[in-house]
């Protein structure tokens, strides 16, 4: 038996026997991923076939790399339940695919099967979560290892093994459609759900990569795609390698260290340099300082993008690889690589790199020894209640209360009539973000469906859409009023939306297309990759709406279903009560009946500030330390809300700081000294409630600007009424070095500002100082 047939045999010795018996040919193979896995299958009747063009695809690659997409659903696949895959279904079309690549290839070398997973499986029936900036919202990185952790054991369930997640993306202008797949702007709360992701996928070590709920995770995007210049997706980022390793980096790194098999490059360039041909980022850094072992995936079509600097295919192929690129995605470019050998632009030693790390995840993921899963295994798996539970969880804990006047919520009885309002009320998809997969009939609760479940029996409802997201019609405002005017208090339901039709426009690499004034058949999509604003503020009618119906002098509170931070300036002024729940996914309807009613308390932190305006931007909160006030004269400077805001139905009250000590040394640090930073919490109110404790660091005197204030530490802990708390945090080199002019990470003398209170506004203070010697 040869020797990478072996389960014995370790994984290096397999990968190194294997690659010797490949031919150029098949090694390309290895490196492409070309195909949109829809393609691979027809439905006949009920049966699913094989397509002519998956087994020339095989044939042509003397095997197949991977496939991306063969379970996707959605609008721009074409994908639903009358042609798509359902969960009952596709571990015996996964195996169908695996058998026939394996079967119809001279060494039978499996085919990874890789699958979208932006908030959740974007296939039919899988499980959506909601979305990443909602997630953000919960500061709560446990809560989300679990849900991820039922994500993939339903992908691997169905015969798939990588999931492709967006996690590194820091957001610093909410212009940006793909806003909502930020976890925040901060790197190190990014950072910590990254490390969530990566462990609740793929488990605490890599050998676990091999067990049947585990699937390899495929982090992107890098590097620095959320500070795109002007809010354009995939615009250039105008920044140097201090910003792109104090923000940027942090949470790419977080995701190796807990290792991540992959990384997706990104389709930005930073200063001049395409991510997918920056050799210092996907060799210099990732590799070499980091010690990343994994493979490179590039983003779809994106090598493709680097012929304005090649001139050719072969070039563009030769380039990215080189650069670190492994793994391609529906690109032309890298089926070039053997002639791009053959011209001398390649050497056949850097295609052998690049085959190696890619074999090496298929053994880790044990498909060399069971690349077949239990066709039966979906039904058990697939939708289970703890899943449904853990979902309704992650929406209830991402909702932020931003405003409370007088105590209007939650809702009490006394509301015997509620005018339930917007466009976002009955609008399941709305609340689902982009990236979403067709839904079953009947799935999912929208807001209206929530608060209908929640009040009491004896509550009449009334509903009026009133307007329309970006549509300008005036046909239901009169009709919104109305149901307003007869209210006791009025819920109206705002925000945007990234639900894509079927009807819609779309690039080759899936992205939307929204054009200019939608002559004729307006979309009602805001949000959403290839869907960037200028304008932050709510779309269509809506301020109208909201003026119009706080005019009626009900009270109102205000929801908001959203995908980024708008500008909502005039709901907070016109609005009793807001809650922002994001895009709270298929169960985020019953989680908002269920706050507004005081079923349950919110406890979401705001993980983005939320501005005035546009014309505010950037408003992120740890910008660099002017020295002094630089303010606007026709705005506030400060946002609405600022970063880590939130409230809640109970009161929270922070006892002093106080410090282990109020010194250390830079030596003491860098042999692992620490000093502990602890404060009492007492929950002061009536009712029992979660508060996140956050911990900043400011410092000066360091040689360098450095930020107005960093995130440093957070614990989120729930109280009784009158209970009190003590909590404590470690402070050593990891959070107090700093990247000094040299570009070197360590620690220097300097005065350090250590802030703990409920937001990045509302802090109590003390002060360290780090000395040269003790």
């Amino acid at each position: 038996m040869e020797l990478y047939k072996s389960a014995q045999a370790p994984i290096e010795e397999r990968v190194r026997d294997l690659l010797g018996r490949m031919t150029l040919t098949e090694k390309v193979g290895q490196l492409n991923q070309r195909m949109y896995g829809w393609n691979a299958y027809v439905k006949q009747g009920d049966r699913f076939e094989l397509t002519e063009e998956f087994k020339a695809e095989v044939a042509w690659g003397s095997g197949m790399g991977a496939l991306y997409g063969l379970f996707r659903s959605d609008p721009w696949s074409g994908v639903h339940y009358g042609n798509g895959i359902p969960a009952a279904e596709s571990a015996k079309v996964a195996n169908q695919v695996q058998r026939y690549v394996m079967e119809h290839s001279r060494l039978g070398i499996p085919v990874l099967l890789t699958e979208e997973c932006p908030h959740g499986h974007q296939a039919l029936d899988g499980t959506l979560l909601p979305v990443n900036l909602a997630a953000g919202a919960t500061w709560n990185p446990e809560l989300l290892a679990q849900a991820y952790g039922f994500a993939a054991a339903e992908i691997r369930s169905r015969g798939a093994h990588v999931g492709l997640v967006s996690a590194l993306d820091i957001l610093h202008d909410p212009r940006w459609g793909r806003s909502e797949e930020c976890y925040s702007e901060d790197p190190y709360l990014a950072a910590r759900f990254t490390e969530a992701v990566v462990r609740g996928m793929q488990g605490e070590r890599l050998e676990q990569l091999a067990e049947t709920d585990k699937v390899a995770v495929v982090l992107k995007h890098l590097c620095a795609q959320g500070t795109a210049q002007g809010g354009r997706n995939a615009g250039p980022a105008p920044i140097g390698e201090r910003e792109l390793r104090e923000i940027h980096l942090p949470a790419a790194k977080a995701g190796k260290e807990a290792g991540a098999a992959a990384f997706m490059a990104a389709y930005n360039e930073i200063d001049g340099v395409p991510c997918h041909a920056n050799e210092q980022l996907l060799t210099g850094i990732l590799r070499e300082e980091w010690g990343f072992d994994g493979v490179v995936m590039a983003d779809g079509c994106a090598i493709d993008r680097l012929l304005a600097l090649t001139g050719s295919h072969e070039s563009a192929a030769a380039l990215a690889l080189a650069s670190g690129v492994d793994l391609s995605l529906w690109d032309k470019a890298f089926t070039t690589l053997e002639e791009a050998v053959h011209q001398g632009r390649l050497r056949e030693p850097d295609i052998d790199r690049a085959v190696e790390r890619v074999l090496r995840l298929k053994f880790r993921l044990g498909l060399f020894d069971r690349p077949y899963v239990n066709e039966n295994g979906p039904i058990a798996v697939v939708g289970r209640p703890e899943f449904r539970e853990v979902n309704r969880q992650v929406a209830l804990e991402s909702a932020v209360l931003l405003k409370n006047e007088g105590g209007l919520l939650p809702i009490r009885k006394k509301n015997r009539r509620i005018a339930v309002i917007g466009p976002n009320a009955d609008q399941l998809y709305n609340q689902l973000g982009d990236y979403t997969s067709v839904q079953r009939e009947g799935s999912g609760t929208t807001v209206l469906a929530g608060i209908r479940m929640a009040a009491p029996a004896e509550t009449d409802i009334v509903y009026a859409k009133g307007c329309g997201i970006r549509d300008l019609s005036e046909e239901g405002l009169a009709e919104a009023v109305e149901a307003a005017k007869s209210a006791d208090l009025c819920v109206l339901v705002l925000g945007g939306s990234s639900a894509r039709r079927f009807d819609g426009a779309f690039d080759s690499n899936g992205e939307a297309i929204v054009p200019e004034g939608d002559a004729g058949n307006p979309s009602e999509m805001d949000c959403g990759e290839g869907v960037d604003l200028a304008d932050l503020s709510l779309g269509g009618l809506q301020q109208r709406l909201v003026q119009e119906v706080s005019a009626t002098g009900t009270p109102v509170v205000a929801v908001l279903i959203q995908g980024r931070p708008h500008a909502i300036t005039e709901v907070a002024q016109h609005c009793g009560a807001v809650l922002c729940a994001w895009y709270p996914g298929p169960e985020g309807g019953a989680a908002v009946g269920q706050l507004l009613f005081g079923q349950a308390n919110p406890s979401g932190k705001l993980p983005v500030s939320i501005p005035r305006s546009a014309a505010q931007l950037p408003v992120y909160y740890n910008q660099k330390d002017p020295g002094r006030p630089r303010v606007y004269v026709d705005m506030p400077s400060a946002p609405l809300y600022p970063f880590g805001y939130g409230l809640s139905y109970t009161a929270f009250e922070y006892g002093e700081i106080r410090l282990s000590q109020r010194k250390i040394s830079v030596a003491e640090l860098a042999k692992g000294g620490q000093i502990t930073a602890a404060v009492r919490l007492k929950n002061t109110g009536e009712c029992t409630g979660a508060e996140t404790v956050q911990l900043y660091i400011s410092a000066r005197e360091s040689g360098i600007t450095r930020r107005l204030a960093e995130l440093k530490g957070f614990r989120k802990l729930e109280l009784a009424p009158g209970e009190e708390r003590e909590v404590t945090f470690h402070l050593g080199m990891e959070e107090l070095a700093f990247w000094n002019r040299a570009m070197k990470f360590t620690a220097e003398p300097c005065a350090v500002r250590i802030g703990i209170g409920g937001s990045s506004q509302d802090l109590s203070h003390a002060e360290l100082r780090i000395t040269e010697s003790v």
